[in-house]
């Protein structure tokens, strides 16, 4: 049984990364190269250099994104990086044999479904355990080598990315493909993330376990108890220490979700303190599973 999860899981990877290179090849040679359209990262600099020098864009895409083999070998793993082997070739391969159509000639349209498709591309890649473009792994690099984010070093490549794309294309062509990048960067979280966005939620109350049970009984959802101490009261030497411990609930719900989870908490407990943050990806437990999970 064991192996053949295992091959299961193989195979679905390698699925993923062909499927995501296919919807990339659409979106490059069905929409934004025959209206001269760019992207942001390693696939807008491909473009960009082919447009100006007319070197074939299949081997810019090859060329450029080798250098972040190393990279990923170096900081993530072996597999990551073979996978990642594989997708850049087939994509340099796909965008050289297959002769994809040209879908549309309208602008908006070319921008909009031009990043969607390039963008599921990209995103099913990175489901698939690799990537097609190096724009991360780039990013990666740097934000440990200085003081700057994963999202500072991509929104700053991008930026002289579009910039130089103002001088290579046009004006008009430049602001379509910020529109294009914009609709990718979504499509990409929409694939990774799935189509719920998952909160996590903190819940200190008096009455942890009617809030516990509801949880469970009422939403179907699993619970975390964490040992606390009250912090904000002033410490009496006549108060035993029993007195500032309290059962801290932490779960996972959808987004949809939280309104009837505070409605829950709001009839057992009032005086309920609330926080909640953004998960951005689960594994396990007592939750939805995501699509290609």
């Amino acid at each position: 049984m064991k192996s053949l999860y295992k091959l299961y899981h193989v195979s679905r990877d390698y699925i993923l990364i062909l499927c995501g290179v296919l919807s990339a090849g659409l979106g490059l040679k069905g929409f934004l190269l025959p209206s001269e359209f760019t992207d942001g990262g390693i696939t807008g600099i491909s473009i960009l250099t082919s447009i100006a020098t007319d070197i074939p864009l299949s081997l810019l895409i090859f060329i450029f994104n080798i250098p972040f083999l190393y990279f990923g070998y170096k900081q993530l793993s072996l597999l990551f990086t073979l996978k990642t082997l594989l997708g850049i070739t087939a994509l340099a391969l796909c965008t050289y044999f297959i002769p994809y159509p040209v879908i549309t000639h309208d602008k908006l349209l070319i921008a909009v479904f031009g990043g969607f498709f390039l963008g599921t591309g990209i995103g099913l890649a990175i489901r698939g355990g690799g990537v097609i473009d190096g724009t991360e792994v780039l990013a990666l690099h740097i934000s440990r080598k200085t003081i700057l984010s994963i999202g500072d070093v991509i929104l700053f490549i991008n930026i002289i990315i579009f910039a130089v794309a103002i001088f290579v294309l046009s004006f008009e062509k430049a602001l379509y493909s910020v529109l294009t990048y914009i609709i990718a960067s979504k499509t990409v979280d929409f694939i990774i993330h799935g189509i719920e966005e998952y909160k996590g939620v903190t819940i200190i109350s008096s009455k942890p376990d009617e809030i516990r049970r509801a949880i469970i009984d009422v939403m179907g959802r699993g619970v975390t108890i964490y040992k606390g101490e009250r912090g904000y009261t002033t410490r009496t030497p006549d108060r035993a220490p029993a007195d500032y411990q309290l059962d801290i609930i932490f779960c996972v719900v959808t987004r949809l979700e939280v309104s009837k989870l505070k409605t829950i908490i709001e009839k057992l407990d009032p005086q309920a303190f609330i926080t909640e943050h953004t998960v951005t990806d689960i594994k396990g437990g007592v939750v939805k599973k995501r699509p290609f999970d």
